[in-house]
């Protein structure tokens, strides 16, 4: 689904797009070790859910999003990028986030619909997968609005939940979060629309250079 800020394939260059960082074999990297303990804070986070304890469940996706930061922030910045890491992470990532998401719906704290537009999206990009693999096209880079889009939408997960829990903070949690909630999906949506303009790019470019037999 959405696009964490770790350390995936896409994310693992430097911000020059004309560096591209060295890739090591090391598994037991600091990187690597914080995408695990993400994954370890899964359960947590679906235990807390389970016994109504939303404001523990919020502080977990907080800790999680900075996890998420830091492993990639860390990995560009010491050369800590493995190839563990670009598979872990990613998956780290879609797994936290099927899961804030379906849970989130079950429990009431986003409407069902709202879960079901998200995933469009997804499945908007994946319909054109096919064709980036047949063509052999380069994925695009994650630009501005793709790193605007996850921004807001896992800032406004803990909001929400947060929001759920009596207060003095919770008018203001609901509605910073569902602010960023809406911002973040028109955004996401827009970056899918621009992931197909650039595979329909990069295919009239790949049919102009094929020589007619």
């Amino acid at each position: 689904m959405i696009t964490g800020t770790g350390e995936s394939a896409e994310r693992a260059q430097d911000r020059s797009p004309h560096r591209v960082l060295p890739v090591t074999d090391r598994l037991w990297t600091i990187p690597n070790i914080l995408s695990i303990v993400r994954l370890l804070l899964l359960p947590v986070f679906i235990w807390c859910l389970v016994q109504d304890r939303y404001g523990w469940a919020g502080l977990v996706l907080v800790i999680s999003g900075l996890t998420d930061y830091l492993d990639g922030r860390i990995a560009r910045s010491y050369g800590l990028v493995s190839k563990l890491g670009q598979v872990l992470d990613p998956i780290a990532d879609r797994l936290y986030i099927a899961t804030t998401l379906i849970s989130l719906a079950w429990i009431g704290v986003i409407p069902w619909w709202l879960l079901g537009v998200l995933v469009a999206r997804d499945a908007f990009i994946l319909a054109m997968y096919p064709i980036v693999r047949r063509h052999h096209l380069p994925i695009p880079p994650v630009d501005f609005v793709g790193k605007a889009a996850t921004f807001n939408l896992l800032g406004a997960f803990p909001l929400l939940l947060f929001g759920h829990v009596a207060g003095w903070w919770t008018t203001l949690a609901l509605v910073t979060g569902w602010a960023l909630a809406w911002w973040g999906t028109v955004l996401y949506w827009a970056t899918g629309l621009i992931y197909a303009w650039q595979v329909r790019h990069m295919l009239r470019q790949a049919r102009a250079l094929e020589v007619p037999v």
